[in-house]
């Protein structure tokens, strides 16, 4: 039905006329042209009013949109990890020698057990060497003592003898004194018994200087003799301690692990021999994103998963080094809580709880964040995207704190806006 059907007849109320012929073929043509300005108009309309949402349409199963919720938002960290024994050492040959293996890789053994024995000739050699040299040291020491007293001996037998020279001319005196004094002695006599008293108190306090002098001499002597022993003493018995290590024992009860010395094959001084696992304890190692990394500390409760079950642990370490964009980090398993059956490299999950925020306004995180900063966030509104600024806070691996900017409720775009060259709004088709 044609547009002149459609609209209402009014041949009731006119009257037919006679009109020219020329008269009605001339309004034909702009008819026809008023319809096709109007469809013209009607299609500018359309275009601009597509062109007001944006210049370009964007299909929305490309974009991945969340709402804006208000909740508790949980910053946790999720990492596989693999199990390692917290105490698994590895043993050194002392000194170079010939290894004589006593275990396999995988023995259970006990600790103080022998594990290998390494044959050094040279060390042995020198310990025996250091040994006489200490035993005549020793006996040099000894020497140097009895000199001491030796030594003492006779200075305390010269101040003996000056005493009692001093007190033989002091008695003469007090005999040649009484005899003057009875008339029976000469003057000259009495003075020459004066001077020998005199001379034996020179004596006598001489011998009592070289007796102390002689003594603390021969001290001296004999002290450092015994100095001399005592490092020669220290000398062989590190010689002692280094043979005896020369045979490698187990430090605690474990396994063997790996063997690097084959049997009956020579070592390097300080080179390795083989491992010793303690399957009592053990830590799992995990790789921890640099972002997380600074949120990190030790004694923060984990939880790890193993059989289905989860088992409380806690950070034991933390390394210091950021290694391709992440850092190690162990978790210790709680006391009496470790999982039965663990081996070594075995796989496990973990998760650390670094923080809980209740009544958060927060989205879900995505490639936004990583856009102009996260200080952007396109809005979907009545089928257009429209950029917004925002305020974002802490994140957890699914979420994203919204500190402004945005309202519960309210869509946004958290992937695939990276195409949308930052316009400030653009078409979405499909929604």
């Amino acid at each position: 039905m044609d547009q002149r059907s459609r609209i209402r007849d009014t041949a009731s109320q006119d009257q037919v006329l006679a009109t020219p012929r020329g008269r009605l073929g001339g309004r034909k043509p702009w008819l026809v042209g008023g319809a096709v300005a109007i469809a013209l108009v009607a299609a500018i309309a359309w275009l601009a009013t597509g062109w007001s949402s944006g210049g370009r349409s964007y299909d929305a199963s490309r974009l991945r949109v969340a709402e804006v919720t208000r909740g508790e938002l949980v910053r946790d960290l999720s990492a596989d990890g693999r199990v390692i024994a917290a105490n698994s050492p590895t043993l050194y040959a002392i000194a170079a020698g010939t290894v004589a293996l006593k275990v396999v890789a995988g023995d259970v053994v006990k600790q103080g057990q022998e594990l290998a024995v390494i044959d050094s000739p040279e060390l042995r050699s020198r310990l025996v060497q250091e040994e006489s040299a200490l035993a005549g040291m020793e006996a040099e020491a000894s020497r140097a003592l009895l000199d001491a007293r030796l030594a003492k001996s006779d200075a305390r037998k010269q101040l003996d003898q000056a005493g009692i020279d001093r007190t033989a001319a002091e008695r003469d005196l007090e005999r040649y004194q009484r005899g003057f004094d009875g008339g029976a002695v000469p003057q000259v006599d009495v003075a020459r018994a004066q001077d020998a008293l005199k001379k034996a108190d020179l004596g006598l306090s001489a011998a009592r200087q070289e007796f102390s002098l002689s003594a603390q001499g021969a001290e001296l002597d004999a002290r450092n003799k015994r100095l001399m022993a005592d490092r020669q003493r220290a000398v062989a018995a590190e010689l002692a301690r280094q043979v005896d290590a020369l045979t490698l024992r187990a430090p605690f009860d474990g396994q063997v692990g790996q063997v690097q010395v084959p049997q009956g094959t020579s070592v390097a001084a300080n080179g390795p021999v083989l491992g010793v696992v303690d399957l009592s304890v053990f830590e799992l190692e995990i790789k921890v994103p640099e972002s997380f990394a600074r949120d990190l500390a030790i004694g923060m409760p984990a939880q790890v998963t193993s059989t289905g079950k989860t088992f409380p642990a806690e950070v034991s370490a933390v390394s210091p080094e950021v290694v391709n964009g992440e850092v190690n980090a162990r978790l210790r398993f709680a006391e009496g809580s470790q999982p039965p059956g663990l081996r070594q490299n075995q796989r496990l999950s973990a998760r650390i709880v670094l923080d809980t925020r209740p009544d958060t306004l927060m989205v879900e995180r995505g490639p936004f964040l990583e856009q102009d900063g996260g200080r952007f966030v396109y809005v979907v509104q009545d089928g257009s995207a429209v950029r917004r600024p925002i305020q974002t806070g802490v994140s957890s691996l699914g979420a994203v704190e919204i500190l402004s900017g945005l309202e519960p409720g309210e869509r946004v775009v958290v992937s695939g806006s990276d195409q949308f060259g930052s316009a400030e709004r653009v078409r979405i088709s499909g929604d």
